[in-house]
């Protein structure tokens, strides 16, 4: 179980098989923070607010038995805008790392039965959350990437 459990701790810090988050994440202009590229692609921020937000609801629903989650789908979305302060970006960046970091402690907590069902929930389990974290997120960065590249701010 140790060495499943370091595995996941990696997978969900990413730069396993895709690019690490923070380095996906740096240097992006502050400019470009809320420009949609066109109208069927979201903002490098509406990206990286519903990566927080989906995260957070995930972690604290295994964590927290009174946890409660937005309202599905409109509470997992940042209402669209094109400026977004660096106030806004600095919370949204700081909030996914940090919940990122409670999901590795989790994972490595040995007294969490990552197999076993959550109190509260008839059939999800610890694994499921971490393992739809670890995939929401990659497929997320790769769409910010995507961005990134249609905006001309990655390499």
């Amino acid at each position: 179980m140790d060495v499943l459990r370091e595995q996941l701790a990696k997978s969900l810090r990413g730069g396993q098989a895709f690019v690490p988050y923070k380095k996906a994440l740096e240097g992006i202009r502050p400019e470009l923070r809320g420009v949609r590229p066109d109208d069927s692609l979201h903002s490098i921020y509406e990206e990286l607010e519903h990566m927080r937000i989906c995260q957070e609801d995930l972690l604290y629903y295994a964590i927290d038995p009174d946890w409660e989650s937005p309202e599905w789908p409109s509470g997992l979305w940042p209402t669209p805008s094109q400026e977004v302060s660096d106030k806004e970006w600095d919370k949204t960046v700081n909030g996914f790392f940090r919940d990122m970091d409670r999901a590795v402690e989790m994972v490595k907590d040995q007294d969490i039965d990552l197999l076993s069902v959550i109190p509260g929930s008839d059939e999800y389990t610890y694994l499921r959350e971490v393992v739809i974290i670890i995939e929401h997120n990659a497929y997320h960065l790769g769409k910010i990437l995507d961005i990134r590249k249609a905006l001309d701010n990655w390499r």
